[in-house]
């Protein structure tokens, strides 16, 4: 299938404004000059600092994944101003789940952030872009989500579910011009993982901005950062149970 890549200016949806992956797709993306960036999420600050260091024209709007029953109007009214050619969700938390054991409120806003937010935005979109013929959906799983592991079990869970739901969405679209590019990056360093030591194999929220800028021009459906953790996992798939549930990281 030939890559999503407006010849023309388009329109880039960035649900999760404030995410520094999300920012980094922005910054990596070979969008024409005169594409407009809409950044929809809870803090305005960084999405406006974002907005001025990007080479497109920028629209902010509040979006809070977990707010599910303002999502359908929210993308109604952003369709309603034209095609949007790219929707990245990369709206995310990472809590740590020593809270979650004590906190299943918490848990649970952690599953509407990471996942039940992210599938009722793209379901709201998928009629517009099936309507369009054409379009590109970026969802930013992990690789927590191949063998969700003790040491993270809840946030494993989420992106679990979210990565069945995209390839499941990437079969759905099949055919209809609108195609779904998985992102499975590693651990990454950044905000979300301050103060954390960096597991085997991190990333950079730079480094997985350049791969899925690299995906979208080739039209991969997935893409590992790195890309040696996709044959990594392969084997991590077959350790024994009463092995993995050892593992700490």
């Amino acid at each position: 299938m030939t890559p999503v890549r407006p010849r023309t200016p388009g329109r880039i949806l960035l649900l999760g404004g404030g995410s520094e992956i999300g920012q980094e797709i922005l910054r990596a993306l070979d969008a024409p000059a005169g594409s407009e960036v809409i950044l929809a999420g809870r803090d305005e600050q960084r999405m406006a600092e974002l907005g001025t260091e990007l080479p497109y024209t920028v629209r902010t709007v509040p979006y809070d994944a977990t707010a599910l029953d303002t999502h359908q109007r929210l993308i109604d009214e952003l369709f309603a101003a034209g095609p949007i050619d790219l929707v990245i969700s990369a709206a995310g938390v990472l809590t740590p789940q020593a809270e979650l054991d004590t906190d299943p409120r918490a848990a649970g806003t952690l599953i509407d952030t990471n996942l039940t937010g992210h599938v009722t935005a793209l379901l709201a979109a998928v009629p517009h872009l099936r309507a369009q013929r054409r379009g590109l959906i970026v969802v930013l799983s992990s690789v927590a989500a191949v063998r969700p592991r003790r040491a993270n079990f809840v946030y494993g869970a989420a992106k679990a579910g979210l990565d069945a739901f995209a390839r499941g969405l990437a079969d759905a679209l099949h055919g209809s011009g609108v195609r779904v590019l998985l992102v499975r990056p590693g651990f990454v360093i950044g905000r979300m993982t301050a103060g954390m030591p960096p597991a085997p194999a991190a990333t950079t929220p730079a480094a997985v901005g350049a791969a899925v800028a690299d995906a979208v021009r080739s039209g991969a459906p997935v893409v590992w950062v790195p890309r040696k953790l996709g044959v990594l996992w392969l084997g991590l798939r077959l350790v024994p149970r009463p092995l993995w549930r050892k593992l700490r990281r």
